[in-house]
C-alpha cells in the first residue's frame, strides 16, 4: 500500500497519460494528467495475485460457477452498507457506461426524455444521445459552496414526455454525498414524474470520514419497483480496465426487460473481471481501501488549502471521490482564457467542466488520486499560473 510510489504510466496504453497531448495539448513528459478518473496506485494485493493465479495456471476459457464472486458482493454490500442483495437480482455488465447504455435501452423508447441532474458525469448524456432519446437537463444551482436539489424547478420542467431519470451517487463531479432527505426528495420526484430511477453508485465506497452513503434502497424503500441499482469494484480499487460492472435490479418486472436486453445482445462477463472483484470485495480489499481513502483525504486537504488561496479559484468540498471541481469565475476570465492557463502555463491535464452538462461552464475537474508529490507541485503549478491575481 505504497501510495507514493511513482509508476510511470507512459506508454502503457493508458488512456489518462497516452491520450492527454492529444485530447488537452499537455505533453505526458512535462505534463500532469489529472483528468479521467482512473488512479495513478496499484490495486490490493489479492487483486494482483488473482491476476496472475489465473496467469500461472494459462488456460483462459470460459467463466463458470459464478457463486463466490455473488458472494463477495453480498457480502461486501452488507458490510459496507448495511444492505442485503439477493444475489438473481445481480447482472454483471461491461462496466457501468455499458450497464447506463441497456438500462436506457430496457426501459425507454426511442424520443424518450432522460432525466439528468447537471453538472453530471459526461458519459450518461453520450450514450443517452446516441440511443436516440432526448437528454434532458436539471440544473443543480450551488448553495453554500455545494451542489443542491431543486425540485420545484425541475417539476416545472417536466412535459411528461421523460421515462427514466439517472442519479449519480456519491456525485461526480461535485463529490456530494447526498443526504437520506435528498435521496427521500429524488425518490418523490421520480413517483410524481412516473420516472424509472437508474442510481449510479459507482463512488460510493470512496467516502470521506464524517460523511455517510446512503444506499438508494435503505433511503427509498418504497420505489423498490422503479429502482435500478449500478455498482462496481472498478472505481473502488482501480481496476477500471476489467470493465466490470453490476446492475442489481430486485424488481422482478424491471429485471425481466433488463434480462431481455442483455440476451438480445449477447452480453457475458469477463473472465479476468470476475476473478479480480472477486478478490477486491474480501477483508484484504477492505483494508487497501481504508488507506486509500486515508491519503486520499490528505491529498483533498492539501488541493483544496493551496487552490482556495488563489484569488479567483474555488475548490468545491469534496465529500466523497477523488475528484476535484474548482470553479474560476472569480478570475473573471473567459473560459478559454483560464483554460489555457491551465494547460499552457500549468501543463495539467484536467476535465474541462463544460462536458458535464449545464452548470459546469466556469469549473475544471481534477484528479487527485495520484501520488502527493505531484499533488503538491500541481497545486506550485496553478498558483505560478495565477500568479498576476495574487
Amino acid at each position: 500500500m505504497n501510495f507514493d510510489e511513482e509508476i510511470n504510466r507512459v506508454g502503457t496504453h493508458s488512456v489518462k497519460w497516452d491520450a492527454m497531448e492529444a485530447l488537452y495539448g499537455v505533453s505526458p513528459q512535462d505534463g500532469l494528467s489529472m483528468w479521467v478518473a482512473d488512479m495513478d496506485f496499484r490495486p490490493p494485493a489479492c487483486v494482483q495475485k488473482a491476476v496472475e493465479d489465473m496467469a500461472a495456471h494459462g488456460i483462459y476459457g470460459y467463466f463458470g460457477d459464478d457463486s463466490a464472486y455473488l458472494a463477495a458482493i453480498q457480502w461486501w454490500m452488507k458490510n459496507r452498507h448495511g444492505w442485503d442483495v439477493d444475489a438473481e437480482a445481480i447482472f454483471t455488465t461491461h462496466g457501468l457506461v455499458n450497464g447506463t447504455g441497456l438500462c436506457v435501452q430496457a426501459f425507454s423508447e426511442l424520443g424518450d426524455g432522460v432525466v439528468l441532474m447537471t453538472p453530471v458525469y459526461h458519459a450518461f448524456a453520450r450514450v443517452i444521445s446516441a440511443a436516440g432519446r432526448k437528454v434532458v437537463e436539471c440544473q443543480l444551482p450551488v448553495e453554500d459552496g455545494r451542489h443542491v436539489m431543486d425540485f420545484a424547478a425541475w417539476d416545472d420542467q417536466m412535459t411528461g414526455n421523460e421515462r427514466m431519470l439517472i442519479l449519480c451517487s456519491p456525485h461526480n463531479p461535485g463529490g456530494q454525498v447526498w443526504t437520506a432527505e435528498e435521496l427521500r426528495g429524488v425518490a418523490d420526484f421520480a413517483k410524481r414524474h412516473d420516472l424509472i430511477v437508474i442510481s449510479d453508485e459507482i463512488h460510493h465506497d470512496l467516502v470521506f470520514a464524517g460523511h455517510k452513503h446512503t444506499v438508494m434502497p435503505l433511503a427509498a424503500p418504497d420505489i423498490a419497483d422503479r429502482l435500478v441499482m449500478m455498482t462496481a469494484t472498478t472505481k473502488t480499487f482501480n481496476i477500471a480496465g476489467s470493465h466490470t460492472g453490476n446492475v442489481i435490479i430486485h424488481d422482478p418486472v424491471l429485471r425481466a426487460k433488463f434480462a431481455a436486453v442483455m440476451g438480445g445482445l449477447g452480453i457475458s462477463p469477463n473472465s479476468f473481471g470476475l476473478m479480480m472483484a472477486t478478490a477486491a470485495y474480501s477483508p484484504e480489499g477492505a483494508e487497501w481501501l481504508d488507506a486509500l481513502i486515508a491519503y486520499l483525504a490528505e491529498n483533498k486537504r492539501i488541493f483544496d488549502e493551496g487552490v482556495n488561496a488563489i484569488p479567483g479559484l474555488s475548490s468545491m468540498n469534496m465529500e466523497a471521490t477523488y475528484l476535484a471541481w474548482v470553479d474560476f469565475s472569480g478570475t473573471g476570465m473567459t473560459r478559454d482564457e483560464f483554460t489555457a492557463r491551465v494547460e499552457k502555463d500549468a501543463r495539467i491535464a484536467a476535465n474541462h467542466g463544460p462536458s458535464f452538462g449545464k452548470g459546469g461552464e466556469s469549473w475544471m475537474r481534477f484528479n487527485l488520486a495520484t501520488p502527493r508529490v505531484r499533488v503538491v507541485e500541481a497545486v506550485a503549478r496553478l498558483k505560478a499560473a495565477f500568479g498576476d491575481l495574487q
